[in-house]
């Protein structure tokens, strides 16, 4: 891997351990947004249930064996949910560019423009809104992931850490929100 700025050329990158800390369970069952022919495409089937995510309600089965990580969740009306997109395959993971939404009206980005899950490592990342806990499970509502999702992390959403108050946005990615998620 060619690299420039703070790492040498040469030098090698550290080494990286990530471990699921749960999974999702959810009624989605298929990603809507796939990477395809050196693109996106959004999946007409399932465009509509991609429409509805924000509403659907999953639960994140955290490990039995962490569950004392979850205490003082309850605490909390909001979370952040990292989650790696586990349908991703291989060469979808090696698109440098893409359309937004797989739509062609829309510029051609580099994929950390977007947040399509089609990414060297697909790791998403979701506020959800926090229902309930029961044990091990959170009931939320919002998360956007497939069934079967591994959990990668969870955080607690507060507003002062990850709100920016001047934050600019693409105008295609305002439209994408008003056409997808108003």
């Amino acid at each position: 891997m060619e690299l420039s700025g703070n790492v040498q050329k040469g030098e090698p990158l550290p080494e990286m351990w990530l471990r699921p800390v749960g999974v999702v369970r959810n009624r989605i069952k298929e990603p809507s947004l796939v990477a395809e022919s050196g693109d996106l495409e959004l999946r007409a089937k399932v465009e509509k249930e991609a429409r509805e995510e924000r509403r659907v309600i999953s639960e994140l089965v955290i490990d039995s064996n962490l569950a004392g990580i979850l205490d003082g969740i309850e605490s909390f009306s909001h979370l952040l949910v990292l989650f790696w997109a586990h349908r991703v395959p291989p060469e979808g993971r090696s698109l440098i560019r893409a359309h937004p939404m797989g739509r062609k009206d829309f510029p051609l980005v580099g994929i950390f423009a977007t947040a399509s899950p089609a990414r060297p490592n697909p790791i998403c990342v979701a506020t959800v809104r926090l229902l309930e806990r029961r044990a091990n499970v959170l009931r939320v509502e919002g998360l956007d992931a497939i069934d079967g999702s591994p959990l990668v992390d969870i955080k607690p959403y507060v507003p002062c850490f990850y709100a920016a108050t001047d934050a600019n946005v693409a105008d295609w990615m305002i439209q994408v929100v008003s056409e997808y998620y108003e």
